[in-house]
């Protein structure tokens, strides 16, 4: 099994990465974790300059990215709506990545088609990290789920090999579930339960490639029978944008909703919930009720933080600073209480 060469790389697909790579990330995670809890500071990447392209809206994964470069001491320039650049003028992504490349030590980009990213990527002369590509993959959220449920497993003395999850909602267009479901088939004796409605169902090349791991999978629509019997619950919300019209997308509103009531009933005890966020809470979809937001395995916050980490060991690995990072350290100079 041959390992990732990350320094100067592209962070495209999930399909990269092998278990190794997989335990490099975390274990450069867990190295970070003072930098990220604002116990002690490094600027390492001191001079270096992040381009943030969000071509789509964003909340966690640009502001995460951002925050985890300014951390290890880089400069940050955003761009935020094709509207506000020259795309909207006509110009070519081969000529926007050309272009900004020029400008940045490295790229994360966002983009509403699929296979956008890839294609920037081949014209940039920097390494290039998807931040989602239409509903194609979402491969930094992937490794932050798993490093999750790594970390929520491991506190039951549980580990991933063995898993048992629920994945919830929208399966087709989930982009976010389809880089965890990849990345899961590395793993042994994972069982997944498909829970979503018929319309909706996980693509097909995605459920075919399980044949090549020991994944089994389960699909139903009745979400109180996929929660039984596993360890891991993981909502989505209906990706509405990714619909024809919004009449299309309100037919599925409201169809999977979890809530203390449905959770007690039907889950063992101790059942993590996860959900990759923005949940939905608007009355006629809430498919995360907040009458949750007390449950003690609730992750979703836990989940975000972990985000963090897993963007600032990307950019240590593929800029080569992983080995590096306590070369320039020191302590904080103000109150933090993370």
């Amino acid at each position: 099994m041959r390992s990732m060469e990350f320094l100067g790389s592209h962070i495209l697909s999930i399909d990269q990465f092998e278990r190794p790579d997989i335990e490099k990330i975390f274990s450069t995670s867990d190295h970070l974790l003072p930098y990220a809890k604002r116990e002690r500071i490094t600027r390492i990447l001191q001079g270096a300059i992040l381009s943030n392209m969000f071509f789509e809206p964003s909340t966690r994964t640009r502001i995460s990215f951002g925050s985890a470069f300014n951390i290890l001491g880089g400069e940050v320039r955003e761009t935020t709506g094709i509207e506000a650049t020259s795309l909207s003028k006509g110009e070519s992504l081969y000529d926007t990545s050309r272009v900004l490349s020029g400008y940045s030590d490295i790229i994360v980009m966002r983009h509403h088609e699929a296979g956008s990213v890839s294609e920037f990527a081949d014209a940039s002369r920097v390494p290039v990290i998807n931040g989602g590509d239409g509903d194609n993959e979402h491969p930094s959220q992937a490794l932050l789920d798993l490093y999750t449920i790594e970390k929520e497993l491991k506190s039951k003395n549980k580990t991933i090999d063995g898993l048992r999850i629920a994945l919830i909602g929208d399966l087709k267009y989930g982009r976010a579930v389809h880089s965890l479901c990849k990345v899961l088939s590395l793993f042994n004796n994972v069982t997944i339960n498909l829970v979503s409605p018929e319309k909706l169902e996980l693509p097909f090349s995605i459920k075919e490639s399980f044949s090549n791991s020991s994944v089994s999978f389960f699909e139903t629509d009745d979400i109180k029978e996929g929660i039984s019997d596993v360890d891991i619950i993981y909502m989505t919300r209906i990706q509405e944008e990714r619909f024809s019209s919004r009449n299309e997308s309100d037919k599925y509103k409201g169809l999977m909703s979890l809530n203390q009531e449905i959770y007690t009933k039907n889950c063992e005890p101790n059942t993590i919930i996860m959900h990759p966020l923005p949940r939905d809470s608007r009355p006629d979809a809430n498919e995360l009720d907040s009458d949750l937001n007390q449950n003690p395995n609730l992750a979703i916050y836990r989940q975000t933080d972990n985000g963090l980490l897993i963007r600032m060991a990307l950019f240590s690995l593929v800029l080569g600073v992983d080995k590096k990072i306590e070369d320039s350290t020191s302590e904080i100079a103000w109150y933090s209480d993370k």
